[in-house]
């Protein structure tokens, strides 16, 4: 669908449900009008109603009464696709079920797989739902025009786009509360989250202070003698959905408990924080009692704002989650643990062995190049699109900024 373009929703009647924080939708929707289809649009929170077109309908009711209003309207408005972001929402995952009973398309968005550049795009759903094959076979047997990509346009710097959008959809998510009391958000959605930013900028500043010496540490004394172990988001469905772990903080006392017990005693553990969730948690307690308890303080380091292509780079090994960090170090010919469910989680591209056995035989795996060049080709033509939902594009001719 995404190497069709537009033109696959032609005389299409798609519904909108919740799209990224911000206009992202509003402006697709217009795109999506141009070329013929019939656009509507649900709002589930008065941020939702902020960023949405005339005539969206607003669902104020209850969790429980989701599926009966989804199903009435999806017949009622004769709707053949549904277009949301992120399939993992519990008003998403509601609504998916009913669609594959129903025999409804669904398109699904979600950051990109690729990045910064990308956003991703995909039928039925995305990251552990989605359908690309995890069959190395299938990516070497490929011919070249499956995988070959164009030229990609540089997005460039979103943090402020991406601020006031923020900033609008919580105020009003705040001012509506009272029309839209029965939502149930995956976080706090209030204007509270203001001050999460403001943390999270000044824990920016302090922790760059702090952590200075760090990088130039890893391309020297440290090259080649640490792992790097980036965390996700605290709220990231992917660490729930796709993983045995029920939280961040499950995954961080796995990955330094196996650490200190069966890695070699001549390396480090850098653990990085992830930068939107900078101003939500800090697991530095966490981190250093753990490393107290096996006696390893002087061998873990808490990082956060250190630049991650350096990072990777220099490092030993990466042990992800499910996160797309983890594309970024087959990139760089680093390798591999995932300890989730991934899209690029198979034999070839990743360490298939346990954690334990990864601390030691890591500097023994090579990831296959060739399989990774495929695969990448073939995920950006098929499933990403050049672009962002918060800066668009100024070379795009669409009013969503993006470039199919």
């Amino acid at each position: 669908m995404v190497k069709d373009g537009l033109q696959s929703f032609k005389n299409k009647h798609i519904v909108f449900l919740q799209g990224p924080v911000g206009s992202f939708f509003y402006r697709f929707s217009d795109d999506l009008k141009n070329i013929g289809a019939t656009v509507y649009q649900i709002n589930f929170n008065g941020g939702d109603w902020f960023f949405s077109s005339s005539g969206a309908i607003n669902f104020t009711g209850t969790l429980e009464e989701w599926s009966q209003f989804f199903i009435n309207f999806v017949a009622e408005y004769k709707i053949d696709f549904v277009i949301l972001f992120g399939d993992c929402r519990t008003y998403h995952r509601i609504a998916h079920m009913i669609c594959e009973i129903k025999r409804i398309d669904i398109g699904v968005f979600e950051e990109g797989y690729v990045r910064p550049d990308y956003i991703t795009f995909e039928e039925f759903g995305v990251n552990g739902h989605s359908q690309l094959s995890r069959d190395p076979e299938f990516y070497r047997s490929l011919n070249s025009s499956e995988f070959a990509i164009s030229k990609t346009i540089p997005v460039g710097n979103t943090f402020w786009y991406v601020a006031w959008q923020v900033t609008l959809y919580y105020f009003y998510s705040t001012l509506l509360y009272p029309i839209f009391r029965q939502y149930q958000h995956h976080r706090p959605l209030n204007l509270f989250e203001g001050m999460y930013w403001i943390r999270s900028l000044w824990r920016k500043y302090w922790c760059k202070i702090k952590e200075a010496k760090i990088q130039d540490d890893t391309v020297s004394i440290l090259s080649k003698k640490y792992f790097l172990v980036p965390l996700q988001i605290s709220t990231d469905s992917q660490v729930m959905e796709h993983s045995d772990f029920e939280s961040v903080e499950e995954f961080i006392l796995q990955v330094l408990n196996s650490f200190a017990l069966y890695a070699p005693k001549d390396t480090w553990l850098l653990v990085k924080h992830h930068p939107l969730d900078r101003g939500y948690h800090d697991y530095a307690s966490l981190i250093k009692r753990i490393a107290q308890h096996h006696n390893v303080v002087s061998r873990v380091k808490y990082i956060h704002d250190q630049h991650l292509p350096t990072l990777l780079k220099h490092a030993r090994g990466v042990v992800v989650i499910n996160s797309t960090v983890g594309l970024s170090a087959i990139h760089h010919d680093i390798p591999l643990k995932v300890c989730g469910i991934a899209i690029y989680d198979f034999e070839g591209l990743t360490y298939q062995g346990s954690l334990e056995q990864f601390w030691d035989e890591s500097e023994k795996f090579e990831s296959d190049r060739n399989l990774y060049n495929r695969f990448r080709g073939y995920i950006v033509k098929h499933k990403q699109i050049n672009g962002n939902f918060y800066r668009p594009l100024k070379k795009s001719k669409l009013k969503s900024g993006i470039i199919w």
